[in-house]
């Protein structure tokens, strides 16, 4: 018989609840434990999902034997609940992003490697259909080389979204704002088709929530370390949201593209996914065609699931298919790490009027 991974929750907010019930759909897993910096939420969570509550993250992982802990706390606590429970031995797979800062990432990475265990961050997009679709063409050759790669996400969150959650808004609890908490998504997909950064130069305003400290707004310029450009447009301040999206033109005059989100963006525990995502741009010849089949497919898929829970589920899967096989999951630390660095560099570059090398 296959192994049964417990898994463990740190943080039981609206995330966390999503996970819950992705880890409830998998026959090879179960939440056998759950941690929150508040006891007595803990306490509610473990008894809505049938499972035991913990006084520590370190308790968590040696009294419910976790194999994996996934950390959805308040982005500030994500480095020392993950360094706390791999110091036990877990496994951990942090939700995004891996840390606010660069160097609580490296800390992170550093403590997985002396102890032998695996750490990856949560970017479920990557399994939507269409975002693989646009990898597996880059990575066929079929747009020649990515040469100019584009992020453009316009969203909404507004007043209630900001006072639901007291660190939310804030630099020291949230670490930014639409950079760091509604963007690493399509940062994450940027980079997977891109490669490595050279060079970032940034700016970032607040445009229309004088009640937050933080960015709405942000867009930068990118040199790739392999010649190829790109730009980014993120904000949160066009009501009630219009669209997400990421292309990639290459090199040989074909473009590729995800629209990852569409209309009023997605709120954990508050709203659910309104459309599939779709490629949007696809200009291979002899494939102009296919989009439309595609869309066709992709809808009736998202028909058929829970897009909210179904890709995180898969994404847990992966990992859990690493631990068996001794690979490393599809989306590692180091990966968030890029993520983290590329927002931070946006915000230095502000700070310092110039461009970032990365």
């Amino acid at each position: 018989m296959s192994k049964i991974w417990n898994i463990g929750l740190l943080g039981c907010g609206k995330v966390a609840r999503m996970h819950a019930a992705a880890i409830g759909e998998l026959s090879n897993a179960r939440l056998a434990g759950v941690w929150s910096r508040t006891r007595s939420s803990a306490d509610a969570f473990a008894d809505a999902f049938g499972t035991t509550s913990h006084a520590t993250p370190g308790e968590l992982v040696t009294g419910a034997g976790i194999d994996l802990a996934i950390i959805c706390t308040p982005h500030l606590f994500h480095t020392a609940a993950a360094l706390e429970v791999i110091e036990k031995g877990a496994h951990v797979l942090v939700e995004k992003p891996l840390s606010i800062d660069p160097f609580d990432g490296d800390r992170m990475i550093e403590a997985a490697q002396l102890k032998g265990v695996k750490l990856g961050v949560v970017s479920q997009r990557r399994w939507y259909p269409p975002a693989a679709r646009v990898k597996a063409t880059i990575d066929a050759g079929k747009i020649g080389t990515p040469a100019l790669g584009t992020v453009v996400m316009l969203g909404w969150r507004d007043r209630s979204y900001y006072d639901a959650d007291e660190w939310r808004g804030t630099w020291n609890l949230e670490g930014g704002g639409v950079l760091v908490n509604q963007a690493p998504h399509q940062l994450d997909l940027l980079l997977w088709y891109m490669g490595e950064i050279d060079e970032v130069y940034g700016i970032w305003k607040n445009l229309n929530h004088p009640y937050i400290e933080v960015d709405d707004t942000a867009l930068a310029i990118i040199r790739f370390k392999n010649g190829a450009i790109g730009n980014i447009v993120v904000s949160n301040s066009q009501k009630p949201g219009i669209h997400g999206k990421v292309h990639i033109h290459g090199s040989n005059g074909a473009s590729v593209g995800v629209q990852t989100e569409s209309g009023a963006m997605f709120l954990p525990g508050q709203t659910g996914i309104l459309a599939p995502p779709v490629n949007d741009v696809w200009t291979i010849p002899g494939e102009e065609h296919l989009p439309a089949l595609w869309e066709k497919e992709d809808a009736a898929y998202f028909s058929a699931i829970d897009p909210a829970t179904h890709f995180m589920k898969l994404q847990i899967a992966d990992f859990l298919t690493a631990l068996e096989n001794g690979g490393e999951p599809a989306v590692t630390g180091f990966d968030g790490r890029r993520v983290v660095e590329l927002f931070d560099a946006i915000y230095r570059s502000q700070r310092e009027n110039r461009p970032v090398k990365l």
